[in-house]
C-alpha cells in the first residue's frame, strides 16, 4: 500500500487548548480517512512539528498522491481549530526515501 507522511508545524495553541489535542486531533481526522501507522512530535528549527505517516488505497499513481493531499489538508484544517498552524509538507515514499508530493 502506498505511505505517505503529512508534516505540519504547530506555531501556537489555542488559548484553552491542551498541546496534546493537536496529536489528537490530527489522528483523529486522519485515522478517520485512511490508517495512520505512526506519529511523532518533533522540533525544527525551533518549530514544533508533528508528522504521521499513513496509508491510502492502492490505485493508479495520481489517484494515490492525491488522496493523500486531499487528507493532509483535511487534518491541517481540523488543527486550525485547536492552534496556529505553519507550513504543511506532504511526502511519498518511493524507492526508500521520502519525495515531496
Amino acid at each position: 500500500m502506498p505511505s505517505f507522511r503529512a508534516q505540519l508545524e504547530i506555531l501556537a495553541l489555542h488559548p484553552g487548548q491542551r498541546p496534546e489535542a493537536v496529536m489528537d486531533t490530527a489522528v483523529a481526522v486522519l485515522g478517520s480517512l485512511h490508517l495512520v501507522e505512526a506519529n511523532q512530535l518533533d522540533i525544527a528549527a525551533g518549530i514544533p512539528r508533528i508528522t504521521l505517516r499513513f496509508l491510502v488505497d492502492p490505485a493508479d499513481w495520481e489517484a494515490e498522491s492525491r488522496q493523500a493531499t486531499r487528507a493532509a489538508l483535511s487534518m491541517r484544517h481540523a488543527v486550525t481549530e485547536v492552534a496556529d498552524v505553519g507550513r504543511l509538507r506532504i511526502l511519498r515514499r518511493r524507492r526508500g526515501r521520502w519525495e515531496p508530493v
